[in-house]
């Protein structure tokens, strides 16, 4: 078990304007890039996505987007995760664009993939993401849904979840490693890679993930701060947010099916009878709460 350096935790480099970055090869599996970047005032930033979807979410400050499909102009309004909603910015194949920073700074990150086929750009506005209370008790979280399953895409899926301080969240642990399917056809599980990509509200702050399999080939448990990035290309993988500090992670899926089909550990799944309530400080982020920057 390993609680030291692994290959699936990244750790920032803001020595770079993009100062987290991983694509397929360097992760290991087949579908996803990932990356985060920060600008100031008045920075582009370009990219084209080729043959690829990408879903852009602003952690924090303003920018403005300009592409082939169109613009959106001083879009972003938090000035931290924990500050309010996301904006989310989804972008199709062929895409040329060009964000520039109308805040110093900004913060983006932003995911893509291969795509099957063609959908149309949208901007998903804070007003516009609905917020899932989750779980009970000491694992009660909240997962605020940009591009969830049914988003009119390819293969992305998008959502940021909120753990409260000495919570647990993807708990309990559950898996989408494998493409499984019941006798009538109903997805029961999808196999997919994960990032999950962190923010804590103290620098001092921390997390804890684990990574295993029902085998143990993969048991691995890694301290988390601020800005890290977590691959989950297997295997359960639960979070505890240490006590005192509240946790967020922007998780970016792609894989066999545009799901969040799981499973559950079954050692674990007796714990859901233990929730008779939800933790009273959920929501930690809505819209009534929001500092706008400017403001």
């Amino acid at each position: 078990m390993n609680t030291n350096s692994s290959r699936l935790q990244i750790t920032p480099d803001f020595q770079q304007d993009e100062y987290i970055h991983i694509d397929p090869s360097s992760a290991g599996w087949e579908h996803l890039h990932f990356a985060a970047r920060k600008l100031k005032r008045n920075e582009r930033w370009e990219f084209e996505t080729g043959e690829y979807e990408l879903a852009l979410v602003i952690l924090s400050g303003t920018c403005s987007v300009v592409s082939n499909w169109g613009s959106w102009l001083e879009i972003g309004r938090r000035t931290s995760v924990f500050d309010g909603m996301p904006y989310t910015l989804y972008l199709p194949r062929q895409t040329r664009f060009t964000v520039e920073s109308t805040s110093d700074p900004l913060d983006i990150a932003y995911g893509w993939c291969i795509a099957q086929s063609d959908h149309p750009a949208r901007l998903v506005r804070p007003e516009e993401v609905d917020i899932e209370i989750r779980g009970g008790g000491n694992a009660s979280r909240q997962i605020n849904r940009m591009v969830p399953p049914g988003f009119d895409c390819s293969r992305l899926v998008v959502v940021e979840v909120f753990t409260p301080s000495g919570n647990w969240s993807s708990y309990p642990p559950h898996k989408h490693d494998e493409h499984r399917v019941d006798e009538n056809g109903l997805l029961l599980e999808a196999d997919l890679e994960e990032i999950y990509f962190y923010k804590i509200n103290q620098p001092e702050g921390f997390a804890y993930q684990r990574i295993y399999t029902s085998d143990q080939r993969l048991n691995e448990i890694m301290l988390v701060h601020d800005s890290d990035l977590i691959l989950s290309p297997e295997g359960y993988h639960p979070v505890v947010a240490a006590p005192g500090y509240n946790c967020y992670y922007l998780n970016m899926l792609a894989g066999s099916a545009q799901s969040l089909a799981a499973t559950d550990d079954p050692d674990f799944t007796w714990v859901k009878s233990t929730w008779d309530e939800v933790d009273p400080r959920l929501p930690l982020v809505t819209l009534k709460m929001e500092t706008i920057i400017g403001e």
